[in-house]
């Protein structure tokens, strides 16, 4: 079988439409909560502009269709990835983050569950937002760990009919746009706290809760400055009993599996932060003589930097592109794929956005330039949806111990 990278006419087409939109709607984002003191308020100030992205189909496009969206799988979300990304990463993340709420019920909803908990999400119109509550205060890279170790602290029972569940969660886009909880919260509880791991993890759908949901701060993070990262507990929050998603006690399956699913994204994510710098600083050294008698570009050291961040570019994206056709085709080798490109495009953005501050030089530093806040932005890919360390450490280094691994599989185009 011929390598084959192109697009299809259907994938040039979202391209083409993912960057107009993202030019057209995306460019004015950072002006728009660049003044904002709080991170409530900045996150507040992009709502109008994912009420756009709702609007325009991108939601429903990067859904897949035997879930009723439009969407053809992974290589479609990395289309609409980069050039979401490569332009404003708080909407981009909003709507990514969103993307992995719903996994979850792609991956182990019942048929009642995916027409229910999905439809909303279908429509183009409002802000939908939905999000995968697993990270806790104090860390969870090892929530799946046995005894000793503590794993995942949020509980569920069932009480009349109902899931009632408490806890305290990090990090993920939970709080909705008023604070009281988004559309759609994916739980990860422990539903039977004597039981291993193994056993004892669930996923619980609630929607929208009516009460229980306490948001206790907003994190003023240090990059994605308008899309929100809060603290929030969940006070005997209840949820109908069927909508426990998969079966009970089962969930670290689904949760892996979600994270994997959308690891290659997080690389696509880098690709779209090294896009916009790389293309920056083109123009600035195509166009700056600072203080010489020609533009920079013409030194040999900047066309060196400049080249080195191209290929490093391409490199990332094609190993990104590999990974979500191998994960829409499940080819053996899939996995292993998108785990390397989560790895490789989110180190690699944060190594080539500073070399291309290099370039730049001290301006650079400076806000008013943005290769400043591009980094900010790339420093959280290699942490966030499973750190690198942990990745290399659980899930590359326990593949790879395998008895049955074969190092070839990655490479390989054969469907299972």
């Amino acid at each position: 079988m011929a390598i084959d990278f192109s697009l299809n006419p259907e994938q040039l087409a979202l391209q083409r439409d993912c960057r107009e939109f993202a030019q057209r709607h995306l460019r004015g984002v950072a002006s728009a909560f660049k003044h904002l003191p709080t991170p409530g308020e900045r996150y507040l100030a992009t709502q109008p502009i994912y009420e756009e992205v709702v609007r325009a189909g991108f939601l429903r496009r990067m859904i897949p269709r035997p879930f009723g969206g439009e969407g053809n799988g992974l290589l479609d979300m990395a289309i609409v990835t980069e050039e979401f990304h490569s332009v404003d990463a708080n909407v981009s993340l909003t709507l990514l983050s969103s993307l992995l709420g719903l996994m979850p019920i792609f991956l182990g909803g019942s048929p009642g569950q995916l027409e229910r908990l999905v439809q909303p999400f279908l429509e183009l119109r409002g802000t939908p937002v939905a999000s995968l509550c697993n990270s806790e205060p104090g860390g969870s890279a090892n929530y799946g760990a046995p005894a000793p170790a503590v794993g995942v602290r949020t509980t569920a029972q069932i009480e009349g009919g109902d899931w009632v569940i408490n806890g305290e969660k990090k990090w993920m886009n939970a709080g909705g746009w008023d604070g009281k909880g988004a559309d759609l919260l994916c739980v990860v509880c422990r539903t039977d706290p004597q039981a291993p791991p193994s056993s004892s993890i669930s996923l619980i759908a609630v929607e929208k809760p009516t009460q229980g949901f306490e948001l206790v701060e907003l994190l003023d993070t240090m990059g994605n400055r308008a899309h929100p990262a809060p603290r929030f507990r969940l006070n005997n929050v209840r949820a109908p009993k069927g909508n426990l998603i998969g079966p009970e006690g089962q969930g670290k399956d689904i949760i892996d599996a979600s994270f994997t699913s959308t690891a290659a994204l997080v690389g696509i994510m880098g690709v779209g932060l090294m896009r916009a710098a790389f293309e920056f600083a083109l123009n600035f050294a195509r166009t700056e003589k600072r203080g010489g008698a020609k533009p920079i570009i013409e030194h040999q050291a900047v066309g060196y930097a400049l080249a080195d961040a191209k290929a490093t570019l391409e490199a990332a994206r094609y190993l990104g592109w590999a990974a979500c056709d191998a994960m829409d085709r499940q080819t053996p080798g899939a996995p292993e794929l998108a785990l390397h490109s989560k790895i490789f495009g989110s180190e690699a953005s944060v190594q080539v956005i500073t070399q291309l501050m290099g370039v730049v030089g001290i301006d650079s530093y400076d806000h008013e330039l943005p290769l400043a806040s591009l980094l900010q932005d790339a420093l959280v890919l290699p942490l966030f949806d499973g750190g690198n360390m942990g990745v290399r450490r659980r899930q590359m280094h326990e593949l790879m111990m395998q008895p049955d691994y074969d190092p070839r599989a990655a490479s390989t185009t054969v469907s299972t």
